[in-house]
């Protein structure tokens, strides 16, 4: 047996986790050799990775995953599954079971929904949902899928940063698409550009050009007018804040967006589509519940109402139109809020998927409220989740909601149980 490396050895191997090539970060995680912890049992199905935004490559978020003893992870990018192949076999390597989804928007024109804020701060009657447990063989068919609507959302990127350098009016911080926004970005690799790259541009030319700390904090609010959270303008005053970049998007992204946001129309499909895709390839489709919010655990979001003045309707209406999840996210939301969703859940016999949407260094991907006895059961729900991605792999007809599987056994709970077993057996 070799000896286990020194941090000496391990920090230029940790560093490689996100280089450019996916080739050398699994190398990386290879020769890391991550021991997983016989302990592990926290689950987590909505990391972002650097193939829509976030700090981590996929090979990264695996080894992220790891450190913070979780015994199941699930990619979970933007409009992109160009990532899932890479987390699959960084998971393989690390011996980290592995789900790989992805979460897009859809339009709700034409439900009851139409002109509603659901659960997209920017836009009415278009909401997020993502796609779970895709099997493998239909990863290149979902990567086409989504490639135009890519396409679709840079001819607006390209318009949105046109409309950011005009509302802020400042020649040093204009931001040029091409030369500033994609190179943060995989987008020659089928990744998604998204507001968070466009932000982070501007945080990168903010610090450029006004510095960190006080000076930079003046300018946010003196100038620019922008209200900063007391415990983000408490991070942006430290210069040595090793966060820094990411903890100004977050600051920016809470309340810049909407002075360049232009409409997200045709990279959306509308809501019957995406569900009939997401039945086609055998993904689980799950509706994105975010909630009322009071105050953004991420310092992103801003005080707003979404979906819970009417949370029986929606209910009523993802239930007709098909939906056969929800997913939520438990340190994001009140215990009543929390409630109320797992007894709708359970009303209209929807799975219950959880994870912490990761895209910022200060997020743990551990996410402790999963721990607690009223959502063990969506550690069950994720073993389901993996069987069925593996099942279905191999063969269409024995996924989690087929028709073969629904004939065979009606009901939800018993099919989350016979799943999971399988699924903990599948990776054992």
């Amino acid at each position: 047996m070799m000896p286990p490396m020194g941090p000496a050895e391990t920090a230029p191997l940790v560093e490689r986790l996100n280089a450019p090539q996916a080739s050398v970060r699994l190398e990386a995680l290879r020769r890391l050799s991550p021991p997983r912890r016989s302990d592990a049992s926290d689950v987590n199905n909505h990391i972002h990775t650097t193939y829509s935004f976030s700090p981590y490559s996929p090979s990264k978020a695996v080894w992220m995953s790891l450190n913070a003893g979780l015994a199941t992870a699930g990619i979970m990018d933007h409009d992109s599954i160009s990532g899932a192949e890479e987390f699959i076999d960084a998971g393989r390597a690390a011996g980290l079971a592995t789900t790989v989804g992805l979460e897009c928007r859809c339009d709700f024109a034409g439900t009851s929904l139409e002109g509603r804020r659901v659960n997209n701060p920017d836009q009415l009657s278009v909401a997020y949902v993502a796609l779970h447990g895709i099997p493998h063989p239909r990863i290149q068919e979902v990567r086409e899928y989504f490639r135009p609507l890519q396409a679709e959302r840079n001819r607006r990127n390209r318009r949105m940063v046109e409309r950011l350098n005009a509302a802020l009016a400042h020649p040093e911080l204009a931001l040029d698409f091409q030369r500033d926004v994609l190179p943060l970005s995989c987008h020659a690799e089928d990744g998604t550009v998204t507001e968070r790259h466009i932000l982070f541009a501007l945080s990168l030319r903010l610090i450029q050009a006004r510095g960190r700390g006080r000076p930079l904090v003046a300018y946010l609010e003196d100038t620019l007018a922008l209200p900063l959270a007391p415990k983000v303008r408490a991070w942006l005053l430290d210069p040595a804040n090793p966060h820094y970049p990411y903890d100004l998007l977050g600051a920016l992204k809470s309340d810049l967006v909407q002075a360049f946001y232009v409409e997200a129309r045709a990279e959306c499909p509308g809501v019957r589509d995406i569900l009939a895709f997401a039945h086609r390839i055998g993904a689980i489709s799950a509706y994105a519940y975010l909630g009322d919010i009071a105050e953004s655990v991420t310092g992103d979001k801003k005080a707003q109402r979404f979906e819970d003045g009417y949370l029986e309707e929606l209910f009523q209406v993802i239930r007709e139109l098909g939906f056969q999840a929800v997913t939520y996210m438990p340190n994001r939301n009140t215990p009543a809020q929390l409630e109320r969703v797992q007894a709708l859940c359970a009303r209209h016999d929807l799975l219950q998927v959880s994870g912490v949407d990761i895209n910022s260094p200060r997020q743990s991907f551990a996410c402790p409220q999963l721990r607690q006895p009223q959502f063990r059961h969506l550690e069950e729900a994720t073993w389901a989740l993996i069987g069925h991605e593996l099942e279905s792999s191999e063969d269409p007809t024995r996924g989690l909601f087929a028709p073969e599987t629904l004939r065979r056994t009606p009901v939800l709970a018993e099919r989350v149980t016979a799943y999971a077993a399988l699924g903990r057996r599948l990776v054992s």
